[in-house]
């Protein structure tokens, strides 16, 4: 079992920043990786970002160039720096970790923090 926590949500004006963060507890040593997800009113869940237990890094086109994901293996944090703020990032941003056990994969998530981007 795995448990995030995530924090650092807010409102922002168009062109700030801000980092979100999320802590993983539990088994976190069969983490394989952990990523950041979104989802607007009326729309999917979306991925952002996410980042492999080897460093590998993957981010939606809508993101890149803006955001940058980073990890912590000591401190099992990963998070996620967002810069150059649209309107359109406003989401509540989920935490997902995919823990490799026995050869099953098994998906995680947290509570969600809201962004909110004001014009």
């Amino acid at each position: 079992q795995v448990h995030l926590a995530e924090s650092g949500g807010g409102l922002v004006q168009a062109g700030g920043s801000l980092r979100l963060s999320c802590i993983a507890s539990g088994s976190t040593f069969s983490i394989n990786a952990m990523g950041w997800y979104r989802q607007a009113p009326g729309k999917q869940r979306e991925l952002v970002a996410d980042i492999t237990n080897g460093g590998s890094s993957n981010y939606a086109d809508s993101v890149k160039g803006r955001f940058t994901i980073s990890e912590d293996n000591v401190k099992s944090t990963v998070y996620l720096q967002m810069n150059s703020l649209k309107p359109e990032d406003t989401a509540v941003y989920y935490c997902n970790a995919v823990e490799l056990f026995k050869g099953s994969t098994y998906d995680y998530w947290g509570q969600g923090t809201q962004v909110t981007v004001s014009s």
